[in-house]
């Protein structure tokens, strides 16, 4: 082939290569990979993540870099050999403690997250553009993990709640299959190391999860709040004062407790015995002694009106 075609060729493929690869082939030849599902801080914030590299978190986290971080699958060290917690210093696990990738470490509550289910079966996509064989782990931040405050490892359980060894390379990415912890809530940290076998090299990545916020329980009466109670106590008096006012309609005269004052007319009701074979009552005494007298002293006017 003659040297001009030869010249024209080459430069076609790096003309046109860029526009065919997608976002897993981007990079520097020597690179390797990084997680894009859930999203990593790394590539969120690089010139490939969209809308996600305009957030407020990672144009702090290049401002913090000092560049931008056009090689998000190149976050490597060498010769790590699993003493991953000797080599990598506490703050700056997202950044491996790298220099080139300090952005990654700021301690920020807004990063851009992936939203995930507690106890739900998760599928990471690890976009690679050399394939390795290797072993994934993935550890995520403990129940109370507070995202405003530096990652550290004490953030971190001991062991990985998932591992995940050779994978295979499939459409430029790996697909790693895990279940999630069903303990989480709020804002946290998926953490994924990935030590090759067929090189030196360990690759460390870190991805903002959040998980939905507990229900809150219905508040039980002995648990009501302040509030709550002086609330339910008006609602109560409502209802007595309304079962009050109903009493006091039924009753004469609008008071059952008052005696009702005697109208012109009427007569006095005659008491009752108090059972059978009783004897009269005292009103009932008085009317007949008077009426004895009367008829007395009657008789005694006529025989004196007799003997005249």
């Amino acid at each position: 082939m003659p040297r001009t075609t030869t010249h024209r060729t080459a430069l076609a493929a790096v003309l046109v290569t860029p526009l065919l690869f997608p976002l897993w082939a981007a990079g520097p030849a020597g690179a390797h990979g990084a997680p894009t599902d859930p999203v990593s801080r790394v590539v969120a914030c690089s010139p490939e993540g969209g809308e996600r590299a305009g957030s407020a978190a990672c144009r702090a986290a290049v401002a913090a870099n000092g560049a931008p971080f056009t090689a998000w699958d190149n976050l490597r060290l060498a010769n790590v050999n699993g003493r991953d917690r000797q080599v990598v210093p506490d703050g700056k696990l997202c950044s491996g403690g790298l220099p080139a990738y300090r952005g990654l470490d700021l301690a920020r509550a807004d990063w851009p997250s992936t939203r995930v289910t507690p106890g739900a079966t998760l599928t990471m996509r690890y976009v690679s553009t050399i394939p390795h064989t290797g072993t994934f782990r993935m550890y995520l931040t403990e129940p109370g993990y507070d995202p405003a405050g530096p990652l550290s490892w004490s953030d971190l359980p001991e062991k990985p709640f998932a591992e995940v060894a050779d994978p295979a390379l499939t459409d430029g990415a790996y697909r790693l299959e895990a279940t999630l912890p069903s303990d989480r809530t709020g804002r946290h940290v998926l953490y994924t190391v990935w030590q090759n076998s067929s090189t030196p090299d360990t690759y460390y990545s870190c991805s903002d999860v959040v998980f939905p916020e507990k229900e809150a329980a219905a508040p039980q009466k002995e648990s009501a709040s302040p509030e709550e109670k002086e609330q339910q106590e008006q609602q109560e008096e409502q209802k007595e004062s309304g079962k009050a006012e109903e009493e006091k309609e039924q009753e004469p005269g609008g008071n059952p407790a008052a005696p009702q004052p005697q109208q012109q007319g009427e007569h006095t009701p005659v008491a009752a015995t108090s059972g059978p074979g009783s004897g009269p009552s005292t009103p009932m005494l008085a009317g007949g002694a008077a009426a004895v007298l009367l008829l007395t002293g009657g008789a005694a006017l006529v025989v004196r009106l007799r003997r005249r």
